[in-house]
């Protein structure tokens, strides 16, 4: 008993230490306040301060007359609003859409606080050359890509920011070009004059030559009597159609080693050399509507070939394709040839010569003395495998199908070695 008497008292005294302890700390100042709505958070984001997202919609304001989505801050659509002129443009637009309005001018004081822009699109609208204001657009030194296509512009606008990409220039009057343009165009990839005045004067000074970069131009619908002069090597895509182009000078193409389409239909072309289109990356190439009379070479990669609306009375297959190498095919899947003068089918070596070719279409040709006339032309089919000869109704189905139409479910890709020639038959 003695003994256990000292163990009480220190058991005892332990326990109000610990007590006391926990009875002190007060956990309601910490844990049991009521919330209060008044309490600011430690980091606090303010409008006017950049985090990354900016505020534009609640501090930069949009153009009264214009619309500025919350979803695409950086853009101000002003389209087809029947504008007559340009609204002040906030410092922070980034894309400016003003086409189907009345504008007939491009003043600097509508850009004066608009310092970012990367595209600008004025086009369907009345805007006049001596109407945009020295400089406007060269200030825009992030400028990207600028639409000024149908409008009334005679001369082209100069001068311009050398950032810019694309510039769209289609259906206007233009028929002048000054010296130094396009000198500073140096980003260029793609330039539309289609629909314009131009002349062969106006390229005789090579002013595309400087443009390093660009890949596509459009100068269909046209006053051309001749080719282009100076054009630059990295051209990818040339559009020439709908001018009174008559000839192609020798060794043309030779400086355009990159070219994939080249569309010069609806022009006056008559003779041309046997090997002026042999370049390696043409895929597609339009000849169609002009007064070609006899075939050319067909270069190895080419793709799709239009010869429509000629005066060919006989395509030698022999002439388009030379020779037959087994270990590199030619590319051509699709010919047309309709509205020439052909008097019958072409022969069945242009299917071994070109192995990939899927179509032929021939429509109706043009006799001597003008008549309409509907060419037999011969139909293939496909080996079917055995276990497919028992469904006879789909073979005859295929049977009857003319050549140059596609069937559904048929391969994109025919090697000869597969077809039999199976009769004449009219393509009616």
């Amino acid at each position: 008993m003695g003994f256990l008497s000292p163990v009480c008292i220190l058991f005892f005294f332990f326990g109000a230490q610990v007590y006391c302890q926990y009875e002190t700390y007060q956990w309601d100042e910490d844990y049991g306040q009521e919330s209060n709505e008044d309490y600011d958070p430690e980091f606090q984001f303010h409008q006017n301060a950049e985090y990354g997202i900016p505020f534009y919609q609640n501090t930069l304001g949009c153009a009264s007359e214009c619309f500025c989505p919350t979803n695409f801050p950086s853009s101000m659509y002003c389209d087809n609003r029947k504008l007559k002129t340009i609204p002040n443009i906030p410092m922070h637009v980034q894309q400016l859409y003003l086409q189907f309005n009345e504008i007939d001018s491009v003043t600097a004081n509508s850009f004066i606080n608009a310092t970012h822009l990367k595209e600008i699109n004025l086009s369907h609208n009345k805007i006049k050359s001596q109407k945009i204001d020295y400089g406007v657009f060269a200030k825009f030194s992030n400028l990207l890509q600028l639409h000024l296509e149908h409008n009334d512009l005679e001369e082209f606008p100069f001068p311009l920011p050398n950032s810019l990409e694309r510039l769209l220039l289609g259906y206007n009057k233009i028929s002048t070009l000054q010296t130094h343009a396009m000198d500073g165009l140096v980003h260029l990839t793609m330039l539309d004059l289609c629909h314009n005045h131009l002349h062969d004067s106006v390229f005789k000074e090579k002013n595309l030559a400087k443009m390093e970069k660009l890949m596509q131009l459009n100068l269909c619908h046209n006053r051309l009597e001749s080719m282009p002069a100076g054009l630059p090597s990295s051209l990818m895509y040339l559009s020439l159609e709908n001018n009174s182009i008559s000839s192609i000078p020798d060794n043309y193409f030779d400086k355009l080693p990159k070219l994939h389409a080249l569309r010069i239909s609806h022009n006056k072309l008559q003779d041309i050399s046997y090997d002026i289109f042999n370049l390696s990356s043409l895929i597609e190439l339009n000849v169609g509507h002009n007064k070609l009379k006899k075939a050319f070479y067909v270069p190895r990669n080419l793709e799709h070939l239009y010869l429509e609306n000629n005066e060919i009375e006989n395509i030698n297959v022999t002439m388009m394709c030379p020779s037959i190498d087994p270990l590199h095919h030619r590319h051509l899947t699709y010919l047309r040839v309709d509205q020439n003068k052909l008097k019958e089918p072409i022969s069945s070596y242009i299917w071994f010569c070109f192995p990939h070719i899927h179509s032929i279409y021939y429509g109706e040709q043009r006799s001597t003395n003008g008549q309409i006339i509907q060419l037999k032309t011969q139909v293939f089919r496909r080996f079917q495998d055995d276990d497919d000869d028992d469904n006879g109704d789909d073979h005859d189905n295929d049977d009857n199908t003319p050549e140059g139409q596609e069937q559904e479910g048929t391969e994109q890709h025919l090697d000869p070695h597969y077809y039999e020639i199976q009769e004449w038959q009219d393509t009616r």
